[in-house]
């Protein structure tokens, strides 16, 4: 959405244009340092870019369905979200790890 290159990308962040190529390919897992490189880099917050590669919900846009679980979810989710203590890097970590241990349909 950008309109950039891989090696565009790559001057941009400082990353390696053969690393961001497995990023991109879903053959690497970055780090957060690296998903704070690359949101920098396209000027959108890192929750933001998980949100757009689908590795978490939007925080202002969770889904109900109304199960409990869900509701729980959504509840840790949004207090980790107002949670004025954290960066929003740490925010997007945080969210990332909770969201992968918890049992999602």
């Amino acid at each position: 959405m950008a309109n950039l290159s891989l090696r565009q990308l790559a001057d941009l962040t400082s990353l390696s244009n053969p690393y961001l190529s497995q990023v991109e390919r879903g053959l690497h897992e970055p780090s957060v340092r690296v998903l704070k490189a690359i949101s920098v880099a396209l000027n959108v917050s890192a929750e933001t870019l998980l949100a757009q590669a689908g590795l978490i919900d939007a925080v202002a846009g969770g889904s109900a369905d109304g199960a409990a679980e869900t509701g729980q979810e959504e509840q840790t989710e949004n207090a980790i979200a107002a949670d004025r203590r954290l960066s929003d890097d740490q925010k997007a970590a945080l969210l990332a790890v909770y969201q992968s241990m918890v049992d999602r349909p």
